[in-house]
């Protein structure tokens, strides 16, 4: 049997040089931006106006 990803990718952008992802983490629901330019990338959190995390409902996620 398969390991199910943990990590969905639910938004792509892809440029000449650079990639930018959203992730959703299917266990914590929250979503991570990922940026990958050239030969650099970089990882964060997507936050709210109030500075808390993002989080995909439970039925997006799946």
């Amino acid at each position: 049997m398969a390991k199910k990803k943990r990590f969905k990718v639910v938004y792509e952008e892809n440029g000449w040089s650079e990639s930018i992802r959203i992730l959703c983490d299917q266990e914590t629901g929250v979503c991570y931006l990922t940026q990958f330019v050239g030969f650099g990338s970089s990882v964060t959190a997507l936050l709210d106006q109030d500075g808390k995390p993002v989080r995909m409902p439970r039925q997006a996620q799946t």
